[in-house]
């Protein structure tokens, strides 16, 4: 290896050899990593070492439905039984609100909420419930200890990996906003006193269920299917898919007990500001090791000591192992008020015992970000932002229009092009809306009605909730809660509010999108803002075509996008049978075969630009709110996952050979 200095500031990082280890006494006896949820403050700050150990965990305790926040109770040294036993309550106080799927008279399928009936028994390891009870076991393997690195992997790995993390954040969030909505029907009853972590628990399920990725190999470095720039808005969703393992602590690592060396190996960081001497500057980060403070206090109390995730930090810089950084940054558009975001790999090229702001001896390492990786999550973020108020200042070059709209959309559209002389999409006519035949209007009704009479918001109970099943397909925040083939919103033939919460996806654009030039795909789409999965993001427009109208243009040549081709990924969104087996999806509203077509060759919205992909980021949800004729549907577009500011929206298009053809419409 050239060991000649660097022509550049800082050293290669990539080639930064890896020594033999040598084991290195620690000055005190390691405690365990976390292997279940401890929950951090709802921000999701939380301090970098673990509290004191209890003892004796008291099993009696943890099955009490006394404790409001029951992993709070639970010590890092918690054993497996009470672990699980911990999950165990939670999941049955979850069920116990639950009668089996029960299939409607229309065909539809759904959880029926039962009354409570006072706080459940813990059922023996024996117990036969209902066939939709969930069988939690109180004893699990703990997470592995082994350390491996994950070579290569080809197009179709990567698109499974990726596939199987969206899957399983999917359940996550699913899971989440369903245990929200039946906490509030029991609100609404009277039976609920006090609302708990949604977040918590959802993930307590999919424990059971052993639906926590990489729980099986401790991987260092990239992790696949999670790429550099994702973002998340709870820090038990890091813990699900296994990018950062520890609930509260920021740092994560391999104690020594349980290291092949002896010693203890850090693999990632959340960096959050929650200490003073951090030093953050993005490419390169000086961090502060854990300890020496007092619980949920800023400043250092006594002095760190070279243990636990410190001295873990200190081993992976002498063996050179690389380190995931993920960035906790304060955002109005997260749930919580923070979205922590993926920043890369990054290498420990120093570390040393310092005097803090506070008075006292503090632990620092100094991060360098490896090089040849995508851009820094939060850099983007930031740079999104600047767009938004200035674009002409932050991208002097490129723009071809703010608005392609021109005023027609709630929100600009702005089109970029920095890479050839293609100004293709000012050639068409911009609609904000699609124009549908008079046939749509003319339609038989579905339910041989108008639109509701509620004079407020709509309530359960009404006939636009029995059109969508008994249910709303949106909570208070407008998100999508779960797929189904047909969704009836409020439309113009109903008396109530613009403010009903079953009004969504027909108030047209609220996100900024940008049309741009990409050199993979041709022309794409992408935001401006932080998009939340399930959450409407635009429509597909253009020129509704009854069947005998679309086969004649399609003779001529017409550029025609077929709603009955795309396939159904709306049933992915919403799907928690990896949780419940008895979990049906959803086959009420029931949609005919779609015949029409969208003619799109002389006028278009920012739809017709997203780039198709076999592993997309979008979907198509159906729609009705204008008519009632299920024949010609609108077409709305629904985020399958959260996607940061500036990354491509794809859709598959339902194209034969998904891994490289492109949509030619």
């Amino acid at each position: 290896m050239d060991s000649s200095p660097p022509a550049t500031p800082f050293p290669d990082l990539n080639l930064v050899p890896y020594p033999l280890p040598f084991p290195k006494l620690e000055p005190k006896p390691e405690q365990p990593d976390i292997d279940g949820p401890s929950p951090p403050a709802e921000d999701g700050s939380g301090p970098r070492e673990p509290p004191p150990p209890n003892p004796n965990p008291n099993l009696s305790s943890l099955l009490s439905p006394e404790v409001h926040t029951p992993l709070q109770q639970l010590s890092p040294t918690a054993d497996e039984d009470a672990l699980f036993a911990e999950y165990f309550r939670l999941a049955q106080l979850f069920l116990s609100s639950y009668k089996r799927p029960v299939p409607r008279a229309t065909g539809a399928r759904s959880l029926v909420p039962a009354p409570p009936a006072g706080p459940p028994a813990a059922p023996g390891p024996e117990s036969n419930g209902s066939s939709s009870a969930l069988v939690v076991s109180k004893r699990r393997k703990a997470r592995s200890a082994e350390m491996v690195r994950v070579s290569s992997l080809s197009v179709r790995d990567q698109i499974y990996f990726r596939d199987l993390v969206r899957r399983t954040r999917i359940t996550f969030e699913s899971l989440r906003a369903l245990l929200i909505r039946e906490e509030e029907k029991a609100e609404s009853l009277g039976f609920l006193a006090k609302r708990t972590r949604a977040d918590l628990k959802a993930a307590a399920l999919m424990a059971d269920r052993d639906l926590w990725l990489n729980r099986d190999k401790r991987i260092i470095g990239a992790i696949p299917g999670i790429n550099i720039g994702d973002v998340f808005f709870f820090r038990m969703e890091l813990c699900v898919i296994g990018l950062h393992g520890q609930v509260q602590a920021g740092i994560d690592y391999v104690p020594a007990s349980r290291s092949s060396s002896g010693e203890p190996i850090a693999t990632s960081i959340i960096v959050s500001g929650g200490y003073e001497d951090d030093d953050d500057s993005g490419v390169v980060l000086v961090y502060t090791g854990h300890g020496g403070r007092e619980r949920n206090q800023l400043k250092h109390s006594i002095n760190q000591k070279l243990e636990g995730g410190n001295l873990a930090l200190e081993r992976s810089m002498n063996y050179g192992i690389e380190i995931r950084v993920i960035r906790g940054i304060k955002s109005d558009r997260s749930p919580t008020g923070k979205v922590y975001v993926y920043d890369g790999l990054y290498k420990i090229v120093e570390c040393w015992m310092d005097t803090g702001k506070s008075g006292f001896g503090v632990y620092k390492y100094r991060l360098i970000r490896m090089q040849g990786q995508d851009e820094m999550g939060s850099v983007i973020l930031k740079l999104a932002e600047d767009l938004k108020v200035h674009p002409l200042r932050v991208r002097p070059a490129g723009y071809l229009s703010l608005d392609i709209s021109m005023g027609k959309e709630n929100f600009p559209v702005s089109l970029f092009n920095d890479i050839d002389d293609d100004r293709d999409p000012l050639l068409f006519e911009y609609l904000a809306h699609p124009v549908h035949p008079l046939a749509a209007f003319q339609g038989k009704h579905t339910d041989g009605g108008g639109g509701c009479e509620c004079t407020s918001n709509c309530s359960v109970g009404c006939c636009c909730a029995e059109r969508n099943g008994g249910e709303f397909p949106f909570d208070g925040n407008g998100m999508l809660l779960k797929g189904k083939p047909l969704i009836y919103e409020c439309g113009t033939m109903c008396r109530c509010p613009p403010t009903c919460p079953n009004r969504v996806s027909q108030k047209g654009l609220r996100k900024r999108l940008e049309v741009f030039r990409s050199r993979e795909t041709g022309w794409g789409v992408r935001s401006l803002d932080l998009i939340r999965a399930g959450s409407f993001i635009c429509e597909f427009s253009g020129v509704v075509l009854m069947k005998q109208q679309a086969e004649v243009l399609s003779m001529n040549g017409d550029s025609l996008v077929c709603p009955g081709r795309f396939p159904g990924r709306w049933v992915e969104w919403g799907d928690i049978s990896d949780v419940f087996p008895d979990y049906v999806p959803p086959d009420f509203p029931s949609l005919p075969d779609l015949s029409c077509s969208i003619d799109v060759s002389r006028a278009r919205n920012v739809a017709c630009y997203l780039s198709h992909s076999c592993s997309p980021n979008v979907f198509v949800q159906f729609v009705v709110y204008d008519h009632y004729n299920v024949s010609y549907p609108h077409l709305m577009i629904f985020a399958m996952e959260n996607i940061p500011p500036l990354r491509e929206l794809s859709i598959d298009y339902g194209v034969v050979d998904e891994w490289v053809a492109r949509l030619m419409m």
